[in-house]
């Protein structure tokens, strides 16, 4: 693959992929903690309104709504979504309702004690969720938070259907001026990974630290920790003998 090709439509579809990222999970967090913590309301419209949206959203197919936004909502309100806002909302609108029970486990997982504290101390609701449910709550997010955003990174690759030049739009059109099959996708999986990882890498990170900030350490992972925990075993072992 030449440097022109590269330059010219790997690297901005890498862009734009991050980009598309970037705000559907930024709308997919919003819609998940919205709808998560209606679905444990106290009222019972409340909660039945987001448990419709759970299932309406849960139900669709990522790329058919997609599809729906960009050819048949113009033709109903007369206004055109750019393809890349198209696909941002089908994505972050679908991740959010898979999102939405993420949150509504962790905050139902919270001690019933911890809840009973609040209303002793005369929070209000709002206050209650805030300074108490949320952050214990948050830490046990993350994981599956961490998942699905590694799916939603996948699911990216939808919208080159709408030709939007992501990495996979990016993937096939080298294909077409190249007729190298092998070598573009290779190197279109080793970019995903890279992107995969990095978001893992990270959310472990914001989970130690939300862990941390509620008294819980969390010990370091991946191979520093195999090898500190290792030297540690080997000095033990060492002091032993002596």
């Amino acid at each position: 693959m030449t440097a022109g090709l590269w330059q010219n439509w790997v690297l901005p579809g890498i862009w734009i992929t991050i980009q598309l990222l970037v705000y559907s999970a930024a709308l997919a967090t919003a819609v998940a903690f919205t709808v998560g913590i209606a679905r444990t309301h106290s009222s019972r419209v409340v909660r039945f309104l987001a448990g419709f949206y759970t299932e309406i959203f849960r139900g669709m197919s990522a790329l058919i709504l997609m599809f729906w936004l960009f050819f048949v909502v113009p033709p109903l309100l007369g206004w055109q979504l750019v393809p890349m806002w198209a696909a941002v909302l089908a994505l972050g609108l679908s991740y959010g309702a898979y999102g939405a029970e993420i949150v509504r486990g962790a905050l139902n997982s919270v001690a019933p004690a911890q809840r009973e504290a609040g209303v002793a101390l005369s929070f209000t609701p709002w206050q209650r969720m805030r300074l108490i449910l949320l952050p214990q709550a948050v830490p046990e997010m993350i994981p599956p938070f961490c998942n699905l955003l590694v799916e939603l990174l996948k699911g990216t690759a939808l919208v080159s259907l709408l030709g939007v030049g992501d990495v996979s739009f990016a993937a096939y059109l080298v294909r077409l001026a190249t007729q190298e099959s092998a070598q573009i996708y290779t190197i279109s999986l080793v970019i995903y990974f890279v992107l995969a990882f990095v978001v893992t890498r990270s959310m472990k990170a914001l989970e130690r630290k939300t862990k941390r900030n509620i008294g819980i350490e969390v010990p370091g992972g991946g191979l520093g920790a195999l090898f500190a925990a290792r030297t540690a075993v080997t000095t033990t072992s060492g002091g032993g003998e002596k």
